[in-house]
C-alpha cells in the first residue's frame, strides 16, 4: 500500500481507524483520500485498507 506517496508494507488487512492510530494521526483532524475518494470519517472503521491501495492522509492545523 501506498500512504502520503511512500511505500508501506500491509502485514494483514486493518481498518483505516487502525491504521491511522499506527501512525500516530488524530482521527478528528485528518481527511483521508482511498484512492483519489475522499472518505467520510464515519466510514474509517468499517472501511478496510489492502496492499493495492493509495491513501493520502491531510492533517488540519490551526493557525491565526
Amino acid at each position: 500500500m501506498f500512504v502520503n506517496g511512500k511505500e508501506m508494507p500491509l502485514e494483514a488487512p486493518c481498518s483505516v481507524t487502525d491504521l491511522v492510530q499506527s501512525l500516530g494521526y488524530d482521527a478528528s483532524r485528518i481527511a483521508i483520500l482511498l484512492n483519489g475518494t475522499v472518505l467520510p470519517k464515519e466510514a474509517f472503521a468499517t472501511t478496510e485498507v489492502s496492499a493495492a491501495d493509495k491513501l493520502e492522509i491531510v492533517q488540519f492545523v490551526g493557525g491565526g
